[in-house]
């Protein structure tokens, strides 16, 4: 019963397919409006206008109206077509008449459809088996914008946007080398979104850009409509709950991972770019790391690495040595935290618990709401909410004090997606704590390390270059050692170009100046 359910919902969903869609375009001009304007029923702003070519020949101009710029084709189209003249053939009117860079010839109804979706309208003429697409696009766009998400001190200030042929552009004054190559592709049955593979021929592994290929290749989907679905549908493993691939909204970052032998993947629609492969160490990188001074780069990192372990186990550990492990705390502060605990009815695990949730939700509620707004939601409400609940008596203020320095930790981790994964894990590691002390967080943690060490990022180790061992990879892992030390790029798959820059780098004065 449940497969015949299941093939007639297969059935439903399959796109609409239009008799003659497939087919070539007629001599006949009537013909082929019937066909179009069957296609296009119900469709108010697609736009037939018909006209004589020289007052004798029909000809007719389909467009999107909002998608085409209306003031090209009234000018470089309509105006000289409807002038004088007697030889009407095709390549005459490319020739004469039509003063458009972009033009071609499309010979089926199907690309004829596919160009008039994406703003480059259509000119038939009768007696003509063949059409002409002009490239005259012109739709709503946002303007390039410092990324909200990922400001930085020093650095560029701008972002990728929603249109993908601004965001090749981005990538293609970054890296202005021919060998930056763009592979194009359409996913999606209605939206046919267009898809980009960019990486950098001889330093990109020709497996991986085969891998990236195929995984892109294999998807069957009604619609793309923005890069977390691409993400989705090409990651290692589905479930688990960091990251396999990064996302971006810095060109800079983006020409970063090209020149380290990544493959980076474009969608039209979203600002945010894919990077792929990635591991633990690189999501813990901030682009900024790369413009300040190694020692600075060095100990930002160390410090961020200190803090997202304490984001993921300082609530445990309060909650493992309260409930189990009182003789780690000295005296003097044993006996303060229970002072301020002596009046709070719940244990540890359910007061940490309660915390951690309101917190969540208090973060959440600040980025859902407007900017205005979700600031000021944010801190009062972190602020009355917790001072009321000490007073109450139904938190402590040790735990306001945990709970706050667990929040700011999250908060240096540099890309959103790494820190919701530790989010998420905190609280069975709390659970564990709250059950079976510190051994509960050591058994916590080590499923995570194991859990980490068999995960991959398109066929790459999750903890490279730790596990396995690259010695030399280590440079640009829990440190950023200077430039003139990283002669050597990331090893991913297969071959690669491995010198990024010559030997001797290292600055100081010439010996003919001292």
């Amino acid at each position: 019963m449940f497969r015949k359910i299941r093939k007639k919902f297969q059935k439903e969903v399959q796109p609409l397919q239009v008799p003659g869609q497939q087919e070539q375009l007629s001599s006949d001009l009537d013909e082929n409006l019937d066909v179009l304007r069957s296609m296009y029923q119900d469709c108010f702003d697609v736009v037939f206008k018909t006209f004589l070519i020289g007052g004798q020949t029909n000809a007719v101009l389909v467009y999107i109206d909002g998608l085409s710029n209306i003031m090209e084709i009234d000018a470089h189209v309509l105006t000289p077509l409807m002038s004088e003249g007697k030889d009407h053939s095709l390549f005459k009117l490319l020739k004469e008449k039509i003063h458009i860079s972009k033009t071609k010839e499309v010979k089926t109804f199907v690309e004829c459809i596919e160009n008039i979706s994406i703003g480059n309208p259509v000119l038939l003429v009768d007696k003509e088996e063949c059409g002409i697409v002009l490239g005259l696009p012109k739709f709503e766009k946002r303007s390039i914008e410092e990324p909200s998400a990922e400001s930085v001190v020093r650095g560029p200030r701008e972002g990728f946007v929603e249109t993908i042929a601004i965001n090749t552009s981005l990538l293609r004054r970054k890296i202005k080398s021919p060998e930056l190559k763009m592979k194009p592709m359409k996913i999606g049955r209605y939206t046919e979104t267009l898809v980009v593979i960019a990486y950098i021929k001889g330093l990109a592994d020709q497996t991986l850009i085969e891998e990236v290929d195929n995984r892109l290749r294999r998807i069957e989907i009604d619609s793309i409509l923005e890069s977390g679905y691409i993400e989705e549908l090409i990651e290692d493993n589905p479930r688990s709950p960091f990251p396999q691939l990064v996302s971006t909204e810095r060109p800079d970052a983006a020409a970063g991972s090209l020149m380290e032998g990544r493959v980076v993947i474009l969608v039209d629609g979203t600002p945010f770019v894919l990077i792929a492969p990635v591991t633990f160490f690189s999501l813990l990188q901030s682009p900024e790391d790369y413009y300040q001074h190694y020692l600075i780069s060095s100990t930002i990192r160390l410090l961020r690495f200190v803090f997202m372990v304490f984001s993921l186990v300082l609530p445990s550990l309060y909650v493992a040595i309260l409930t189990y492990h009182h003789e780690m705390v000295p005296t003097t502060l044993l006996i303060s935290i229970f002072a301020s605990r002596e009046s709070v009815p719940f244990p540890a695990l359910v007061e940490a618990l309660m915390m951690e949730i309101s917190f969540e939700a208090l973060r959440e509620a600040g980025v859902r709401l407007p900017k205005q707004v979700g600031a000021a939601i944010s801190i009062v409400g972190a602020l009355v909410i917790g001072q009321a609940a000490v007073q109450a008596g139904l938190v402590s203020a040790p735990m306001v004090i945990v709970v706050a320095i667990t929040g700011i930790a999250s908060f240096m981790v540099p890309h959103y997606t790494q820190g919701i994964a530790l989010r998420m894990l905190r609280f069975p590691i709390m659970l564990l704590a709250g059950s079976l002390g510190l051994l509960g967080i050591m058994l916590g943690v080590i499923t995570i390390v194991i859990h980490l060490c068999t995960l991959r990022s398109l066929g790459v180790p999750y903890l490279s270059p730790v596990a396995p061992m690259k010695g030399y990879e280590l440079k640009d892992a829990l440190i950023r050692a200077p430039w003139w030390k990283m002669n050597k790029r990331p090893h991913l798959t297969g071959e690669f170009n491995p010198y990024r820059q010559s030997n001797g780098q290292k600055p100081g004065p010439n010996k003919g100046d001292e």
